[in-house]
């Protein structure tokens, strides 16, 4: 079968073993993993690959990838903070919804009474990053107007940490919701089931045994697309990190400098760039682009091989000492972080390919070691 380029390999198999790995991880601390499924727009092959590995819960920030998962018999929440206007798309297709404004939740119970139906919430709570949450001092006072309304229950407080702010989580702000759930048991006499405890940044904490016991949910994405936890960007152990392989299609190879010739300006991103002259090199250009792809979020499976820069459309490699001896028409392989993933996965112009068979990496890669 022709392949068309640029594209995305993604590895099920590696998949679902990191899903199967961090499940197993988390619930011996008594902790359910969500999986999210942003990063992918909820391809429906990785779903299925995710629920393979047992985790019954799915995680993702829009309305759409939820109704397009609305025939999976699994648990499913909206992790972006609800939108008014999609106030019935939201408890018609999600079970649970993240939320940090009350008139927002009034909208949701009102929604939801038209469809006599009891929608969930989990209470946001801001703990420092400064991103979505209500601020602790407040969260006894939205509570308390929470319980007023019919048709919502209050099933969790959650909060997000490194996303926006970089803040990490710790035994400090994680116990800020420890702390909150026995203030609410103790002045309304309600249990909330609960706390979530945050996203991949969370897991050195599970990985370090220093999480709180009290936390019973992580939603995890990074972790299980790329294998690593997202506080300090650490492998975890017996995962691997390659189930995404971007392949770009060589159309220019050619000797230049390394200077561009001329005054220099801003670039087509209004961006003045520096070059550092290291003499003629043999360059190679790959059809894809910054429209699809990011960048710095790249690394080439052949090591000997680096990567200029990028504009919209074309990729600019320094090929000169690959092992390789590269020409038009051949394909060069790249791994992805996170951010270069969901740029490519959402991109109408780079295709998906599903591999449904474990398939090891060629060249960087620092896949596990299962021995």
């Amino acid at each position: 079968m022709k392949r068309e380029y640029p594209c995305v390999e993604i590895d099920l198999c590696k998949i679902t073993h990191n899903a199967k790995t961090i499940l197993s991880m988390c619930s011996k601390k008594g902790i359910e993993v969500v999986g999210v499924t942003k990063v992918f727009c909820a391809e429906l092959s990785v779903v299925q690959a995710i629920l393979k590995a047992g985790i019954t819960h799915l995680g993702d920030s829009r309305v759409k990838n939820l109704m397009n998962m609305k025939d999976i018999c699994c648990k499913k929440t909206l992790l972006r903070i609800s939108m008014e206007s999609e106030a019935e798309e939201v408890v018609k297709y999600s079970d649970i919804s993240l939320n940090s404004e009350l008139e927002t939740i009034k909208v949701l119970a009102k929604a939801a009474k038209n469809i006599n139906k009891v929608h969930n919430i989990i209470l946001m709570v801001d703990v420092g990053d400064l991103r979505e949450g209500v601020l602790v001092k407040d969260v006894i006072g939205t509570v308390k107007e929470i319980l007023k309304l019919d048709n919502i229950k209050l099933v969790g407080l959650g909060t997000n940490v490194t996303c926006y702010g970089g803040v990490l989580p710790d035994k400090n702000n994680l116990g800020k919701l420890v702390k909150l759930k026995k203030d609410i048991k103790n002045m309304f006499g309600i249990e909330i089931p609960i706390i979530s405890g945050g996203n991949s940044s969370s897991l050195y904490m599970v990985m370090n045994d220093t999480i709180p016991k009290e936390i019973n949910q992580l939603r995890i994405g990074e972790g299980i697309l790329l294998g690593r936890e997202t506080a300090f960007g650490k492998p975890i152990p017996k995962c691997y990190d390659d189930a995404f392989i971007l392949k770009g299609e060589i159309v220019e190879v050619k000797e230049k400098p390394t200077v561009p010739t001329g005054e220099i300006g801003r670039d087509a991103f209004g961006e003045k760039p520096y070059f550092k002259d290291i003499g003629i090199r043999k360059r190679a250009i790959a059809a894809v682009g910054r429209q699809d792809i990011k960048v710095d979020g790249l690394t080439p499976l052949d090591e000997n091989i680096s990567i200029f820069g990028a504009s919209s459309d074309h990729l600019i490699l320094d090929i000169t000492d690959s092992s390789k001896v590269l020409q038009v028409g051949d394909i060069v392989e790249f791994k992805m972080d996170y951010g270069c993933v969901l740029a490519a996965m959402t991109s109408q112009y780079v295709k998906k390919y599903y591999v449904k068979e474990l398939k090891v990496a060629k060249g960087n890669t620092k896949s596990i070691n299962l021995a």
